[in-house]
């Protein structure tokens, strides 16, 4: 997990919040370069704090919440389906999620995404439990279904809640009804949610007022009726994510959404599908789509799946040919994918003649380290996909779901170790070392160009409040606004980028943009160009250059 840099935007955003809460000791207020930032509650930067204090500021700290969240969920999809059937499924059930590729993937990364999700599968899973004639302690079930979707809130937003909400009133219309939740429950779920998220939403409220809040929801809803730049998606794109990015899984959970009639305890088969298509249906309507908004579905799509094997295991059922055809097609074309990119990347020029962008092609100027033989990797897979597919066809379905899991776990774990470091050096690399290079300098550095949090974290950057021009000059900024406006994040950071830039600068200012830019940078005066490397120019600009 610390064998490569931290991904611009979401993994370096939050590491570098929960950074600053260290630097702050502000742990209710989240930061991005010591100005508020809106847009997450703080649970998951809680727990990058205890992590960061734990194993240092670094990308292991950053990634190990979820990797440990990950050993828990799969730990709970064994304990959760051993109490459904038996120790079978839930064997089956844990494999088939550790098998697939971007939920595997998600718990080696530092997003929030893995842990949110979890929360709501366990708030869904207790509610189911407390609604089943079967259930006993149906208070306990309540109380634990509040707790999780509390925990849910304040891990990323209201929107937890929402889905727990329409899973509900979906529930009950399918069911036309007939499931009556008593009311001394309801009650219990609701107060024992608000407890949770009153960890962070009262005490932020009567501490500091609640404009902090307020931004917050307002973020939200604007998240849900306005595309954010560059995230704007064709109404099908989370089905499409969902199909290619959960494979195996998610060919083998599609029989399933064909009605069978077999009878599951606590209806949790119709409360899987109901949570799923919420999800889908939810984030296909929302404005702003990226990849990781339908995560939630991993989870649901991922009993759907086992339970599908576990039929075929235990019952003389046949596979459809459209399931064995789709399980080998994607198969097939992610073991190309994984020949075909260290090929692409160790005959440079031939991958130059198929790129049109400009800054790619300058990005692979830079030393990768490729060897030669990391294509083999995606040829063991594809040797594996095929034997996997034997089985399948020949109904051998414990060799198949042991053979997949183990040879998709290890073709991932070792292309995260020899392949994604090497693809990162060409994406970000070139700059995120120029960052550590001057981790030790007083000054200032900033983006020109691209959107980045790289240069805040790889640089430790620090503030100080009382002398740094960059900080008086917000604080300028702020003090002009008048009592009934909102500070504007975008109208703040253009200016202190043309201060940067023009103004009276206090310390040394390092700027980084792609070389596409170069046109644009030249016209500034004062500015040095320090060196090329990878598609990206490093600049400077000094205070005695200012003078003159």
């Amino acid at each position: 997990m610390g064998n490569v840099h931290l991904f611009d935007w979401d993994e370096i955003n939050f590491a570098e919040s929960a950074r600053e809460m260290l630097e702050t000791d502000n742990y209710f207020q989240i930061q991005i370069n010591y100005e508020p930032f809106w847009e997450k509650p703080p649970f998951f930067f809680w727990l990058q704090v205890l992590s960061m204090k734990f194993f240092g500021i670094n990308e292991f700290a950053a990634r190990f919440p979820n990797a440990l969240i990950g050993i828990i969920s799969l730990v709970t999809l064994y304990s959760i389906g051993k109490k459904l059937f038996n120790e079978k499924f839930g064997m089956i059930w844990a494999l088939i999620y550790l098998a697939s590729f971007l939920p595997h993937l998600y718990f080696k990364s530092g997003i929030i995404d893995p842990i949110f999700n979890f929360f709501i599968f366990l708030s869904v899973y207790y509610l189911a439990r407390n609604l089943s004639e079967n259930s006993i302690n149906k208070g306990k079930n309540a109380l634990l279904s509040g707790i999780f979707i509390g925990l849910a809130i304040i891990t990323k937003g209201p929107v937890g809640l929402l889905l727990l909400i329409l899973s509900f009133i979906v529930f009950l219309i399918v069911k036309k009804v007939k499931v009556k939740m008593r009311v001394k429950d309801i009650l219990i779920l609701a107060f024992s949610s608000f407890l949770v998220t009153f960890l962070w939403f009262g005490y932020e409220t009567i501490t500091n007022s609640p404009w902090f809040i307020l931004e917050f929801i307002q973020y939200q809803i604007e998240l849900f009726t306005v595309p954010v730049a560059g995230h704007e998606q064709p109404f099908y794109y989370h089905f499409l994510v969902v199909l290619l990015g959960c494979f195996p899984m998610s060919i083998l959970a599609l029989p399933m959404f064909k009605k069978l009639g077999e009878k599951i305890p606590l209806d949790f088969m119709l409360w899987m599908k109901i949570l799923f298509w919420v999800v889908m249906i939810l984030f296909t309507i929302v404005k702003t789509k990226i990849v990781h908004y339908s995560s939630m579905s991993y989870l649901p799509l991922s009993f759907m799946a086992a339970y599908f094997l576990y039929q075929l295991s235990e019952k003389d059922r046949k596979i459809s040919k459209t399931v064995k055809s789709l399980f080998l097609i994607i198969g097939l074309i992610f073991s190309s994918l994984l020949i075909i990119t260290p090929i692409l990347f160790f005959q440079k020029e031939t991958l130059k003649s198929l790129i049109k962008d400009d800054f790619a092609v300058a990005s692979l100027s830079v030393e990768m380290g490729w060897q030669g033989w990391e294509f083999i990797l995606g040829f063991i897979y594809l040797v594996a996909v095929i034997i996997s597919f034997i089985y399948l066809n020949r109904g051998k379905i414990t060799r198949f779901i042991y053979f997949i899991s183990i040879s998709t776990g290890t073709t991932l774990l070792l292309y995260s170790v020899f392949v994604v470091p090497k693809i990162e050096k060409f994406s970000q690399g070139p700059a995120i070392e120029f960052y550590q290079s001057i981790e030790k300098e007083d000054c200032y550095v900033t983006t020109i160009g691209f959107k980045s949090y790289a240069h805040l974290f790889y640089t430790k950057l620090k503030v100080n409040k009382e002398t740094d021009g960059i900080y008086l000059l917000r604080l300028e900024y702020k003090n002009s606004l008048k009592s009934n406006e909102n500070m504007n994040m975008d109208a703040l950071k253009n200016k202190t980028i043309q201060w940067l830039l023009n103004g009276d600068i206090d310390k040394k200012t390092y700027f980084v943009t792609k070389t596409t830019h170069r046109k644009e940078m030249e016209s500034y005066k004062g500015l040095v160009l320090l060196k090329t490397k990878g598609g990206f120019d490093f600049y400077y600009r000094t205070p005695k250059l200012t003078e003159k």
